[in-house]
């Protein structure tokens, strides 16, 4: 093999070169089809499959077929307008709902953790030095795997060498490769050490038995106590987890898989209060779409918002109340004049809403308080708001951000916005 074949080997993912040699292999041995292959011949193979395979898996070997007609210098068949509307029609008449891995939830990770505590002492006191290296491979996996969001097959090529631990405060993992690195530029990714369920600490402690020193951090462990010299095989993660989940009494064990653990940190963020954009900086998603797939909403009903509107609305009206017992309103007491700053940042290049979130902020948030614009670009605004009392003062200024977010991030945009009382020299973000 020459050098320019070697770059071109190197250019193309291992996994995927494994998957496209399969789809091919599917196309031309299982079914039958020639190569070179024609439209026609393409769209036969779509519709004797419409009914077994799922519509990602058809464009899965659609996407190989037409690398293989590429690499070997042919017309692109996958391309041609029957095919493309073959495709569609199967998308149409059968439908399928998204599978998603069931989130792996924090008091899930408690009793994991501490049926995994029990079984390493348990080891240890018994001298059975391959329990105690299998649970505590277990326990790292598991605590960096949640805390980190990891993918599985990031867990599975995560090198020794390539970690970096600084004692009472985290580690860094870098990746020379990973799924969103189109560049190859590498990516790292941090881990804090915590007070509690530590993945720091739970790592230290495996790295430190094990006497690992270079390769892969996550190995098999035989009866004898010895590690593999090749990593965990990322398809053997899911029988794994579901083992480990098992063996610690969890509920439906069966039904977590390797993005178990990547989704239920994403719903423990969003339950915590991180912002969309602080959580896909954190886990490293490119996109917002693929970072909305991995998340819950905390009233996937809307049962509580749409009540808590709904109540108030149904009530008795109240019973007259005699004129002299009712107490005069106070009259604010002063007026204060706020300086707020804002951006508005699209989620993606995709985002057609930008202006329409900007124009919403201004209509419903600012403009009942006297706005008043200081720059052509929308960026800064005067805002004179009436109020009793600073705490008064804070109830709405903290209700005009928590209304400007949610405009934002539902008109998928990101929102930088911050208030300053210049008077009191307070501010709100």
């Amino acid at each position: 093999m020459s050098k320019i074949d070697d770059y071109i080997h190197a250019a193309t993912r291992d996994n995927t070169r494994r998957s496209y040699q399969s789809a091919v292999r599917h196309f031309e041995t299982e079914w039958g089809g020639f190569l070179p292959s024609t439209a026609d011949s393409i769209a036969r193979y779509l519709v004797d499959h419409a009914q077994s395979l799922s519509v990602n898996t058809l464009r899965h070997r659609l996407a190989a077929l037409a690398q293989w007609h590429i690499d070997q210098g042919f017309p692109d068949p996958t391309k041609a307008p029957v095919v493309r509307k073959v495709l569609k029609g199967i998308q149409t008449l059968h439908p399928v709902k998204e599978k998603r891995a069931k989130p792996f939830q924090l008091q899930q990770l408690e009793q994991v953790v501490a049926w995994l505590d029990t079984a390493i002492d348990t080891a240890r006191r018994d001298s059975a030095r391959n329990d105690e290296l299998r649970h505590s491979r277990d326990k790292a996996l598991v605590l960096l795997g949640f805390w980190r969001g990891f993918r599985g097959n990031e867990l599975t090529n995560l090198q020794v060498q390539y970690v970096e631990v600084v004692p009472a405060e985290g580690m860094t993992c870098f990746f020379p490769q990973t799924k969103g690195d189109r560049q190859l530029a590498g990516t790292s990714f941090k881990a804090p050490a915590l007070s509690r369920l530590c993945p720091v600490a739970a790592y230290t402690a495996w790295i430190t038995l094990s006497g690992l020193t270079e390769g892969p951090v996550f190995r098999a462990v035989n009866r004898w106590g010895e590690l593999a010299a090749e990593g965990l095989h990322p398809n053997s993660l899911v029988r794994l987890l579901r083992t480990i989940f098992d063996d610690a009494s969890l509920a439906s064990a069966m039904q977590y898989s390797g993005h178990s653990l990547r989704r239920g940190f994403a719903n423990w963020a969003t339950a915590n209060g991180w912002d969309i954009k602080t959580l896909m900086e954190y886990v490293g998603w490119k996109d917002v779409h693929s970072a909305m797939r991995y998340l819950d909403s905390a009233d996937p009903f809307s049962q509580h918002r749409i009540e808590s509107m709904l109540v108030p609305a149904l009530s008795a009206p109240a019973a007259p109340v005699p004129v002299a017992l009712v107490p005069m309103a106070a009259a604010p007491t002063k007026t204060v004049q706020l300086h707020v700053t804002l951006s508005l940042e699209k989620y993606s290049k995709q985002v057609r809403t930008q202006k329409q979130a900007h124009k919403l902020i201004e209509e419903f948030c600012m403009s009942p308080h006297r706005m008043k614009k200081l720059d052509k670009d929308g960026h800064h605004y005067q805002l004179t708001v009436a109020c009793e009392s600073a705490d008064q003062l804070e109830e709405t200024v903290l209700a005009l951000l928590d209304e400007m977010h949610r405009i934002a991030s539902s008109n998928e945009c990101f929102l930088e916005a911050s208030v300053h009382d210049t008077a009191s020299g307070t501010y709100w973000n």
